[in-house]
């Protein structure tokens, strides 16, 4: 009997196989496209989720999927995919598009926050361009460095040797430039710390405890900055304009 059933096992093997490959490959990005453009959007959210979870996330997944929480008015979750979206690729104009639109569509007024002139011009640069670019600008110019420097220590003509010097010291602070630029984002791209509210109002709290001061009152989509992650069911988070306070964990999503 024993035998029998093993190989009634045996034999029903590749169908399991085959009905666990048809449900994985079911759940795809196209998949989730046409749910989308068939206005199905919980359809969409589901599916591109279950993408994420079983082959990670990219920016147009996570793009497709913020646009599918936005449709679905879910403003806090729009703006969560969308944020992930950009800290995979900083510098996609799509989804900076849709999230400056998705925070418009906030309940809280969150006041402009003004930078210093270089400040500005700094990110600016560094956002033009994502960091697999800036890692290539880097070893372009330190190539050139090189050649330079080889160009001026082993010729003995002026001009030539006025010229490569120029380039050893253009390409040198290009390098430089570029290594920080690179750095900066990839720095951001693996920053943990921000969240965002995920809940339609939350107090903002003096201590860590239901019984604490009320601060503030934020709402669903307001980005926030953990700065105390020590404790499990509170976070001492940080608002843009500086204002520092207590919120239950289960009220933020990490970015």
């Amino acid at each position: 009997m024993k035998n029998f059933i093993y190989t009634l096992l045996l034999l029903a093997m590749p169908f399991i196989t085959t009905a666990q490959e048809t449900k994985t490959t079911e759940y795809s990005k196209a998949l989730g496209d046409s749910a989308y453009s068939h206005a199905r959007y919980d359809d969409a959210i589901r599916i591109y989720e279950t993408v994420i979870a079983n082959e990670g996330g990219s920016v147009e997944l996570y793009y497709n999927l913020g646009n599918a929480f936005y449709r679905s008015n879910m403003i806090g979750k729009a703006i969560l995919n969308y944020e992930r979206a950009l800290r995979i690729d900083p510098t996609d104009k799509d989804t900076k598009a849709n999230l400056e639109h998705a925070n418009f569509m906030t309940k809280d007024e969150i006041a402009e926050q003004y930078e210093l002139f270089l400040t500005a011009w700094f990110k600016s640069v560094v956002n033009a361009m994502g960091i697999t670019a800036w890692a290539v600008v880097a070893i372009i110019s330190f190539i050139l460095l090189l050649s330079g420097l080889l160009l001026f220590f082993f010729n003995r003509k002026a001009g030539i040797r006025k010229t490569a010097l120029a380039i050893a010291l253009i390409s040198f602070f290009v390098a430089i430039f570029a290594n920080i630029a690179a750095a900066h984002i990839y720095n951001y791209m693996n920053d943990d710390s921000e969240a965002i509210v995920m809940k339609e109002e939350a107090y903002l709290k003096s201590t860590p405890d239901n019984s604490g001061t009320e601060l503030i009152k934020i709402h669903e989509g307001r980005k926030v900055r953990i700065i105390d992650d020590t404790m499990r069911e509170w976070k001492e988070v940080e608002l843009e304009e500086g204002t520092v306070g207590w919120l239950p964990a289960t009220a933020i999503e990490r970015i």
